[in-house]
């Protein structure tokens, strides 16, 4: 169910609702349908609307498909199903049916969370693949979160939103400055989150079913964290791998820590930039996966 207006969609870009297994997914697609495709995910508050600006710039060589995963923006809310190896597995039924054989992806936070297992069971469709500040469990998130206070700012609310029910108690009519604290303190300059970027993420994060969905990824953390760890043991990241980090972001360099899960993983580092890195710099962030995709 669309809760309100849905904002308009990039110079060349479309949005677009298909069903999956019972599930109904929302993406925005544009750029040029006979490059080679780039599917962006994006992590938590947010939607396929972190990437909008960044989307255009790589319209210009490459297809560009900005999913919003199951429980995120205005795809389906479903009650379970929040393990990232389920999200992966019903964001794969959603590539395979958009006729996706052979692709790039890349996503941030929570998205990377998704991302990470997804390259490990669908491997051999994935070209490149970009990992972007992220605290993926069982992989770049500590076991032991960091409880001083100069450092817990950036991670506590993995303890606060894993717990059950009280969250929605304290944020229930309080959810627009609980999503400003995160616009605002995470990032470098928070001046890229004015009035109308906030009010489309309320629009999502207050829509029926949208704090519960967004939580329930925190809460099936340690889950997601067990099959990383199972799947790692497994097999390796086979395809070249970009970990993207921010000098003032959550993971000081999450191609280091990505680095012992792979054969080919590459660093790079954006500048003047925190943790909302597609938002905060659209421009370096573009370049940067236009670079790395389109030199695969």
């Amino acid at each position: 169910m669309i809760h309100g207006t849905l904002p308009e969609a990039p110079a060349g870009f479309a949005h677009r609702f298909t069903t999956v297994s019972g599930l109904r997914f929302h993406f925005v697609e544009g750029g040029v349908q006979s490059g080679r495709t780039i599917v962006l995910v994006a992590g938590f508050p947010e939607s396929w609307y972190a990437w909008r600006k960044v989307m255009p710039a790589l319209a210009r060589d490459f297809r560009v498909v900005a999913v919003d995963l199951p429980g995120q923006g205005d795809s389906d809310r479903p009650l379970d199903g929040y393990d990232t190896a389920t999200v992966a597995q019903r964001l794969h039924d959603l590539v395979a049916q958009l006729g996706l054989e052979r692709y790039c992806l890349a996503a941030h936070d929570v998205g990377a969370w998704v991302a990470f297992p997804y390259a490990l069971m669908f491997g051999r469709e994935i070209e490149a693949l970009t990992l972007m500040d992220a605290g993926i469990p069982g992989i770049t998130l500590p076991d032991m979160l960091p409880s001083s206070s100069d450092k817990s700012w950036k991670t506590w609310h993995f303890g606060f939103h894993a717990v059950p029910d009280l969250p929605e108690i304290l944020l229930e009519g309080r959810e627009r400055p609980y999503l400003e604290w995160f616009f605002w303190n995470k990032t470098a300059n928070p001046a890229c989150y004015g009035q109308q970027e906030i009010d489309e993420y309320l629009r999502i994060f207050s829509a029926p079913g949208g704090m519960r969905a967004g939580l329930a990824f925190y809460r099936a953390a340690a889950r997601s964290a067990e099959q990383n760890r199972a799947l790692a043991a497994e097999r390796q990241l086979e395809m070249p791998v970009l970990g993207l980090s921010a000098d003032q972001g959550s993971i000081p360099d999450i191609a280091a820590m990505i680095g012992p899960f792979g054969r080919d993983v590459r660093g790079e580092t954006i500048r003047n930039c925190g943790h909302f890195q597609p938002e905060e710099q659209p421009e370096a962030v573009a370049d940067a996966l236009a670079r790395f995709f389109g030199a695969i």
